[in-house]
């Protein structure tokens, strides 16, 4: 199971850190990936991590404000998510790739396991 937390409510401008906790299989032992889904779009990547942190991805539009992180002792990823802006606000998931690869994949099809979903709301 993955269990996704650390959402909540915070102003524009302000910072949160999502935590994802892992049981099982379902800690990957390559890429670990967060996504978001605002209301009436699609679910998208936001940022992605392999199993050593040395390769690490984010979309365009958190480039510079976000950074993916992972403690494998801890069987936890994490997400500090600085700079917010409204538009990031949607529903945060956590999501475990379990295929051996070295490039990360970005689409949803790729990852097999996926925690619940924590909100972030970010007012202006």
């Amino acid at each position: 199971q993955l269990q996704a937390s650390g959402g909540g409510l915070v102003q524009a401008g302000g910072s949160l850190r999502l935590s994802c906790a892992a049981s099982g299989r379902t800690f990957s032992s390559y890429y670990m990936g967060w996504f978001r889904q605002a209301p009436g779009k699609e679910r998208e990547i936001v940022a992605a991590i392999n199993w050593t942190g040395s390769r690490k991805y984010y979309s365009d539009s958190t480039k510079g404000r976000f950074t993916v992180s992972r403690d494998n002792t801890k069987k936890t990823v994490y997400l500090q998510m600085n700079s917010l802006k409204p538009e990031d606000t949607a529903v945060y998931y956590c999501a475990s790739d379990t295929a051996v690869r070295t490039l990360v994949r970005t689409d949803t099809g790729a990852y097999d396991y996926w925690g619940q979903g924590t909100l972030v709301t970010v007012s202006s």
